[in-house]
């Protein structure tokens, strides 16, 4: 009978216990979501970024979004210098922000909807979200004006967000790597085959003939 008084103490410490270490693991992943979603909002110099370096071709224009400073046009040729672009990406999500590697300008875009370019892209106008579309060409569309895209017309000028959709050529583009340079993970390599090819692939002579 003396036993039975230790083994209920023992059995009420060890429920005690397990009472603490619940209401821990919930309060630590409590915070974590928190983190998450402050982060997500509200991104900060603190957070960890993305750096890349590459083109962006437009589908409109047939040439590259190319920043000269306050003016920005699609009419960059490939490998100029104003054409490149350090594309900066937050740790969460697809928010970036496209910064000219030539003239330091970031990639803007004000209330009225017209492109401009900025030295400052700290500023929400600056931000824009990646859409990948079944075409293989991305979208980007303002993070503070919701359904304005980044656009260009046929003759390289900008289009006002106001007036694009994700449907329009438009505000298609392409990620390209700079004239000269491979991507260090690309795997493949694609041979075109013409007429004359497929000729002199014929009239070659077969060894094992011989």
């Amino acid at each position: 009978m003396s036993l039975l008084p230790s083994r209920f103490i023992y059995l009420c410490l060890h429920f005690l216990v397990l009472y603490f270490q619940l209401q821990e693991s919930q309060q630590s992943s409590a915070d974590f979501r928190f983190y998450i979603e402050n982060h997500t909002r509200n991104p900060d110099d603190l957070s960890r970024k993305q750096v890349r370096i590459y083109q962006l071709y437009s589908r409109t224009t047939g040439k590259h979004v190319q920043i000269l400073g306050k003016k920005i046009n699609a009419n960059g040729d490939d490998g100029g210098k104003y054409a490149l672009l350090v594309v900066e990406t937050e740790t969460f999500g697809s928010h970036i922000r496209i910064k000219g590697k030539e003239s330091e300008h970031y990639i803007c875009m004000n209330e009225k909807g017209k492109i401009v370019g900025r030295p400052d892209g700290r500023k929400q106008e600056c931000v824009f979200v990646e859409e990948f579309l079944e075409n293989n060409y991305t979208a980007l569309v303002s993070a503070k004006y919701k359904g304005w895209y980044l656009g260009f017309n046929r003759k390289g000028r900008p289009k006002k967000g106001s007036r694009t959709t994700q449907r329009q050529q438009e505000v298609h583009f392409m990620k390209r790597h700079p004239k000269g340079r491979v991507d260090p993970l690309e795997e493949f390599r694609f041979t075109t085959v013409t007429k004359r090819t497929r000729r002199a692939r014929r009239l070659k002579p077969n060894p094992k003939r011989n």
